[in-house]
């Protein structure tokens, strides 16, 4: 007795076994993925991905700061000398800038994509760039009267000073000491990551950080050396009423000349397997600590 063939469908095509109606549902599974589905095709057409942008140099003595936090409060600073400001109408919006303030600036009304022209398509600069002149940092004498500072030696990741200015000033540091040499300049990266604490906190720069602590000294300071091998926890070296925290670079930590002029190396000790922290966690948390024992 001979099989029946298959009767054609309404389109007059055969519609085939159950098994070869699996295997063709298999076979466009596979061709969609491959292709990244017919509706995700539809939808890249639609909304096509721009092309990464590198970005152009700042000219000399110019520095490019953005982000609506960091430009808001560099416009806040009367330090601050601005030579251009690029806006979108959004962004300009979102700063609520008074108008004497738009008057003075003369902002440039701007698409994203120009600003991406200059600080190229990653970074995000939420519709608002300035060009202005950097800051000048201060010197160790005209550090003003205060009780907690905070010290980096020779930490130069831009986006860890960044995120450590932001805890200075969240935890009421008066003041953050960096050296003049191995230490990150100011930049839009800095300051976006430090979310316009930039602008809050006296910047001290010093040549030789061994003979700055020891003037600190002389002033009254008591200087903790942050270590993750350190032979006190932190808690126990915390006393009198000015406090001066030291942190070094990731890796390498504190240079041996700084281990031997700080009044004490002292560690955060952690119940973890982990037994170390990024520089920027561990002086959120040396801060906070040493910020509560002088409030008490």
């Amino acid at each position: 007795m001979k099989d029946k063939k298959s009767s054609p469908d309404s389109s007059g095509s055969s519609s085939g076994t159950p098994k070869d109606s699996h295997y063709a549902r298999l076979r466009r599974q596979f061709r969609d993925q491959k292709s990244g589905g017919s509706e995700q095709n539809s939808q890249n057409n639609r909304f096509p991905k721009r092309k990464p942008v590198k970005g152009t140099p700042a000219g000399d003595g110019i520095t490019r700061l953005y982000g609506l936090h960091t430009v808001k409060a560099a416009l806040e600073n009367p330090r601050r000398k601005i030579f251009r400001m690029m806006v979108t109408k959004n962004a300009l919006a979102r700063l609520e800038l008074d108008e004497a303030t738009i008057a003075r600036l003369a902002p440039e009304m701007v698409e994203p994509r120009d600003i991406d022209a200059l600080t190229g398509s990653d970074a995000v600069h939420q519709g608002v760039l300035i060009e202005t002149a950097a800051l000048k940092p201060r010197k160790l004498q005209d550090l003003k009267e205060g009780s907690l500072l905070l010290i980096l030696d020779q930490v130069t990741d831009p986006h860890n000073v960044g995120a450590i200015l932001r805890s200075a000033v969240a935890f009421g540091a008066d003041a953050l000491i960096t050296t003049s040499r191995h230490s990150p300049q100011e930049s839009g990266v800095l300051a976006k990551s430090a979310s316009g604490a930039l602008e809050m906190i006296d910047q001290i720069e010093v040549r030789n950080l061994a003979e700055a602590i020891q003037e600190l000294h002389e002033l009254g300071y008591i200087t903790i050396g942050l270590d993750s091998e350190g032979p006190q926890e932190m808690e126990h070296t915390l006393k009198g009423d000015k406090i001066a925290l030291v942190l070094g670079a990731e890796g390498k930590g504190l240079r041996q000349k700084t281990r031997e002029t700080v009044t004490a190396l002292a560690r955060l000790d952690m119940p973890g397997a982990i037994k170390s922290l990024n520089v920027s966690n561990a002086a959120a948390i040396s801060l906070y600590a040493a910020q509560r024992f002088l409030s008490k």
